[in-house]
């Protein structure tokens, strides 16, 4: 063989290995390449997502407006229950000074 055979036969074998390797390339990407189904079915899940996230968003709120509106309870029944406590403190002393002044009556007779 000589040099001139040499280079052609070279060239021929690189020149093969190129088309090889761009084949191999364009039958990749023509395999992993996702389908129109594939990509509606991305659209679908993306927009299911969003709505999920809004009704996340949205129960959120919704909980947070409940426990405020249970916080503002919570205290009114607190407030009130400290009433309650104070005014049963005062009717009962009351109660006592009556007694007191009834058990004073009866010893003087």
């Amino acid at each position: 063989m000589n040099r001139s055979e040499f280079i052609a036969a070279t060239a021929i074998i690189l020149f093969g290995a190129f088309l090889l390797g761009w084949f191999a390339c364009w039958l990749l990407h023509r395999l992993t390449r996702p389908g129109r189904e594939d990509i509606a079915q991305h659209g679908r899940i993306a927009h299911a997502l969003h709505e999920a996230e809004a009704a996340r968003d949205a129960a959120r709120e919704t909980l947070a407006e409940r426990e405020a509106v249970f916080a503002e309870r919570q205290a009114g029944a607190a407030a009130e229950l400290r009433a309650a406590t104070e005014g049963l403190r005062e009717a009962r002393a009351e109660i006592e000074e009556l007694r007191d002044f009834i058990e004073q009556r009866l010893a003087r007779r």
